[in-house]
């Protein structure tokens, strides 16, 4: 009865080699595996999400891209290829800062686009082009509007671009 006491029913007996506060440090211990663990699982989670986000990024400039193509074949041949026109007569380009949508949570996608539009080389002389009646003789004109989607995702810079013959 060297190491054991009593107290009403109970009988606690001490094993020889522990000490007191070993229970203590092996929760500690227990507790920081949860943890070491709980943060491994997080980051695995976060793994998974993260291409799923460059995805939906992908599919909200392309669908941004269809809307740039729909306008470049929806407005009037003149509208198009007038003075005023969103695309400008190459080498000039016109850059336009947009927002291409919302991630989950709120996060904007944004970018630019910028636009221009090149003659046909067989558009007559006063459209730009160095047709003549022999090679060009309905006088057909023909355009290529071109919009160029920049936007960054993390570290990277991608580029797309859509380009739509108009002719008339």
């Amino acid at each position: 009865m060297k190491h054991e006491r009593r107290v009403g029913f109970f009988r606690r007996s001490r094993k020889p080699g522990r000490r007191r506060g070993s229970v203590l440090v092996e929760a500690t211990l227990g507790m920081t595996m949860l943890t070491a663990l709980g943060l491994a699982l997080l980051k695995l989670s976060l793994n998974v999400t993260t291409p799923r986000q460059w995805t939906l990024q992908q599919s909200i400039t392309d669908a941004y891209l269809t809307f740039e193509r729909a306008s470049a074949q929806r407005q009037s041949f003149e509208t198009v290829t007038g003075t005023d026109s969103q695309w400008p007569l190459y080498p000039t380009v016109t850059t336009t800062p947009v927002t291409f949508g919302k991630l989950p949570g709120g996060r904007a996608i944004s970018g630019s686009v910028s636009r221009t539009r090149v003659p046909d080389a067989n558009n007559m002389p006063g459209k730009n082009g160095t047709g003549t009646a022999v090679t060009n003789p309905s006088a057909m004109e023909v355009w290529r509007l071109q919009s160029v989607v920049r936007y960054t995702v993390g570290t990277r810079t991608y580029y797309k671009s859509r380009t739509v013959v108009r002719s008339q």
